[in-house]
């Protein structure tokens, strides 16, 4: 990705995770990595997913990529403390191969 693109995800409003196949987090957006340091997680890049969820988030996790592998483009997950909506959305390459997933926050209103 180049840094252009990555400047125009850091201009979202919402927190953006990319996390690849192997649940590694790949990238973090401005507002994301603003919202995991307040929670004491200043930096998540290239470390697994599953280091900072419970056990039966992990299990969530690994459910919803497993519907993401076989061709769902995108998983709703819950409404936050926060009153954002959590989405896991599928990212796949010009062949249509998952190559990874990221978290999109809405509002829920």
């Amino acid at each position: 990705m180049c840094s252009s693109d990555l400047a125009i995800l850091d201009t979202l409003s919402s927190p953006t995770v990319f996390v690849d196949n192997d649940h590694i987090i790949r990238y973090l957006n401005r507002a994301a990595r603003s919202r995991y340091a307040k929670r004491g997680f200043p930096d998540l890049v290239g470390k697994s997913l599953f280091d900072c969820h419970s056990p039966a988030s992990v299990k969530a996790i690994r459910q919803i990529h497993a519907r993401l592998m076989v061709g769902e483009d995108e998983v709703f997950l819950k409404v936050d403390k926060d009153g954002l909506k959590l989405t896991v959305v599928g990212v796949r390459d010009s062949d249509g191969n998952l190559i990874g997933y990221y978290e999109r926050f809405e509002n829920a209103c």
